[in-house]
């Protein structure tokens, strides 16, 4: 095993590969407890224990970060936090994911090309085209709930235009998943996105002290809560 992560390391990060080659080389990378093996021998951090944890902890400071901003996050934000209000069950994992969800908006004010929808009737390339680095939330096309409240169906993690994990169960798990294979991947975070990214690495991942003055300010102000 570690002769094996030791070559693979070493390849990944002197050629620099396309993901596609690394999907071909080694599919099994790209199981989800390989991801969380593959971090940990990097990082030596439990993945998705670190960062449910610390979702945990910051998700209702974060959804009072993102009140307090009023109408400087834009539209998109009152939408997301309006839908938040109208949740009636499981309030809590909702919270966690509007937290998550809000972060490019309120750290890089944008986050079309990092979350996207689609409906489970619609052609899923037509939405992962030029996706770079991301997740789409497949949604079931029922004309009943889709605008209130939609069954989504699953979560997907896209790395260079293609489906790389999944199936995968909650947005949460997605987004550990992705931080996970930006490093078993050796890849730089878009830079439309990094202090969104910037976060997860050095707030809920706690894998560097030293913040960006961006990222140092929102870290203040959920200690202010």
């Amino acid at each position: 095993m570690e002769l094996t992560f030791s070559l693979r390391r070493k390849e990944i990060v002197s050629e620099e590969p396309l993901v596609d080659d690394v999907l071909k080389q080694w599919p099994a990378l790209f199981l989800p407890d390989q991801v969380c093996a593959e971090f940990f021998q990097i990082t030596q951090t439990n993945l998705t224990s670190r960062f449910f944890t610390s979702l945990d902890e910051y998700a209702p400071k974060i959804i009072k970060v993102y009140r307090a901003s009023g109408a400087a996050c834009g539209e998109g934000m009152k939408s997301l936090l309006e839908k938040l209000d109208d949740q009636t069950s499981d309030v809590l994992n909702y919270r966690k994911a509007t937290a998550l969800r809000g972060l490019p908006m309120f750290m890089d004010k944008h986050s079309g090309s990092l979350l996207k929808d689609c409906l489970d009737t619609e052609p899923v390339e037509d939405q992962i085209n030029s996706m770079k680095m991301g997740i789409l939330t497949v949604i079931e096309d029922d004309v009943a709930t889709v605008q209130s409240s939609p069954n989504i169906r699953l979560f997907a993690v896209v790395l260079e235009e293609q489906i790389v994990v999944d199936e995968v169960s909650d947005l949460p798990t997605a987004f550990a998943l992705l931080f996970g294979l930006i490093y078993a991947l050796n890849m730089d975070y878009p830079k439309e996105l990094k202090y969104s990214f910037e976060t997860i690495q050095k707030v809920f991942m706690c894998l560097d002290p030293k913040c960006s003055a961006r990222v140092q300010s929102f870290k203040n102000k959920l200690l202010q809560y």
